[in-house]
């Protein structure tokens, strides 16, 4: 799943985030459309359903790529690109990223980062008109590996 821009209908860039999250959406896929609204002194993002004063709309596609005992796998498209989106959209529907104490996780990881990845990058070259795709590597942690292993 990626995220889309297209100049004359040409794809120039696609972007897969990988996250982690304690709880699951209700649905295996979807889309989620809000209106994401910037604290810039709190340095966060909060959704609403609806356009208030100040708000973006937002949009993304997700996909449930597995479960585990605790955390669940999500694949993430970004339709749009907001300050902190898939947090903020993520944590809306109580799919907290694992790690993420400011938008709701229950606890940090142990080296205060939280687990959200992007994964894939895709373009088209500007000169050469090929396909560029960039893989980036999973941090070394058991989570991320098996996240990896589903993908395989």
């Amino acid at each position: 799943m990626f995220a889309k821009k297209a100049i004359d209908g040409e794809t120039i860039i696609k972007k897969t985030y990988w996250a982690v999250t304690e709880q699951k959406p209700k649905q295996k896929k979807g889309t989620l459309i809000d209106f994401l609204r910037k604290n810039e002194k709190q340095n966060k993002s909060y959704a609403f359903e609806k356009e208030v004063n100040g708000s973006k709309r937002a949009e993304l596609d997700f996909l449930i790529k597995g479960s585990g005992d605790k955390y669940h796998f999500i694949e993430v498209d970004l339709k749009t690109g907001r300050h902190h989106q898939i947090r903020a959209q993520l944590s809306n529907v109580n799919c907290i990223i694992k790690g993420d104490l400011k938008y709701g996780a229950k606890r940090s990881n142990k080296d205060g980062s939280i687990h959200l990845h992007a994964r894939f990058l895709e373009f088209i070259h500007p000169v050469k008109k090929e396909l560029i795709t960039i893989v980036a590597p999973v941090p070394q942690d058991a989570l991320w590996k098996a996240f990896e292993k589903l993908k395989s």
